[in-house]
């Protein structure tokens, strides 16, 4: 079934070319050097004025600066076969991409730091507040990255957001800012504050691509990785289960598969299966909703879940913002959104913990649920 790209869908930019060994840097460990000939901010570099060698140290210069915050900067992740996990779960093979080793210990930074090398290539003055409406990972990788590339970064977080990471964001030099829902308001509060920061001249530096489409940018070396990993591996997988909170990571990685297989790296992408938990599962609502009007992509598809709980709370968006290119995918597919129970959050968990030695947490593990 062949579906319209809806809003969201970055697209690839004009003469994209995949890496190699006859390449230059075509076997970088630096996924933004080794893929920059796929990405929209080595474009925007060469648009104002710099040329493939100037690109490659502005990236050098922003990883080495992130290694100073982090402790490491951004490279290649692996992709393994857990036999032992496989047969646990009851599927002939199984692999996982393992991203706790990533640049503060998610994928978030990826998005971030593409974000980064689009203000630095167009020149973005340094004083321009990023925000971000995070208390978890995204923002943890927001501070760490905008820490690196010396920018101010207003984080604005619920009430009851983690100490531990509300410390550690301190410490990184963010300007956090808490936000009290206000009598009759709808959705949530940090986002409206942050959107609204946006309105007055700072800059999106998020998660979420209906806020910055171009932070999808740096989530696409995920997903070209993915399929490097896959052709390296002769694997040809066929389905690709994604846990989904906001929903930018699985909008970036079909978005990079759907390129591989046009320049002829895949055969073909493997179908979109998403994961989301009982007690916030808005992406499910959506799809269904949009399949019985006939109209998947009207906006009113997609509302606040009311009160979200999980113990996968990462994945606790309350909105999926970047719903409508998953919904295009698993139409195309013929697949639609999972849901998990909390015992099978739990219990994917456990299973990980016990058959991998990947150090992942329940939001971690949360698209083995859906296997």
């Amino acid at each position: 079934m062949t579906v319209e790209r809806p809003a969201g869908w970055l697209g690839t930019p004009s003469g994209a070319s995949w890496p190699g060994p006859g390449t230059l840097h075509g076997d970088d460990p630096n996924p933004f050097v080794r893929f920059r000939h796929l990405l929209w901010a080595h474009g925007a570099a060469l648009g104002n004025g710099m040329d493939d060698d100037a690109y490659v140290a502005m990236v050098r210069r922003l990883d080495d600066a992130v290694a100073e915050v982090d402790g490491a900067g951004f490279a290649t992740t692996p992709l393994r076969p857990h036999p032992d996990l496989a047969a646990a779960v009851g599927v002939g093979s199984l692999l996982a991409k393992d991203e706790t080793g990533n640049v503060s210990g998610t994928h978030k930074a990826r998005h971030l730091f593409g974000l980064a090398l689009h203000l630095e290539a167009t020149g973005v003055p340094m004083d321009t507040p990023l925000a971000i409406a995070s208390c978890g990972n995204a923002a943890l990788g927001a501070a760490v990255v905008a820490r690196a590339a010396g920018r101010p970064l207003v984080v604005h977080v619920p009430p009851w957001a983690d100490p531990t990471v509300l410390d550690r964001l301190a410490d990184l030099g963010a300007d956090l800012r808490t936000c009290e829902r206000r009598a009759g308001e709808d959705g949530d509060p940090c986002v409206h504050r942050a959107r609204q920061l946006v309105a007055e001249g700072a800059v999106a530096f998020t998660c979420q691509g209906t806020d910055n489409l171009l932070t999808l940018d740096g989530g696409r070396t995920l997903g070209l990785e993915l399929a490097e990993q896959l052709a390296e591996q002769l694997v040809d997988a066929a389905d690709l289960y994604v846990q989904v909170g906001g929903g930018a990571l699985a909008s970036s990685c079909v978005q990079a598969l759907g390129d591989a297989v046009e320049l002829g790296v895949l055969p073909r992408r493997p179908r979109l299966l998403t994961v989301q938990t009982e007690g916030c599962a808005p992406l499910r609502r959506a799809f269904e909703r949009g399949v019985e009007s006939g109209d998947p992509f009207a906006d009113v598809n997609m509302w606040p879940w009311n009160e979200p709980s999980s113990l996968a709370t990462g994945i606790l968006d309350d909105v999926v913002y970047d719903w409508q290119p998953l919904v295009a995918t698993m139409l195309e597919d013929g697949t639609q959104p999972l849901v998990a129970t909390e015992a099978e959050i739990a219990e994917a968990h456990r299973l990980v913990r016990a058959h991998t030695d990947v150090p992942a947490d329940p939001t971690g593990t949360a698209g083995v649920a859906g296997v």
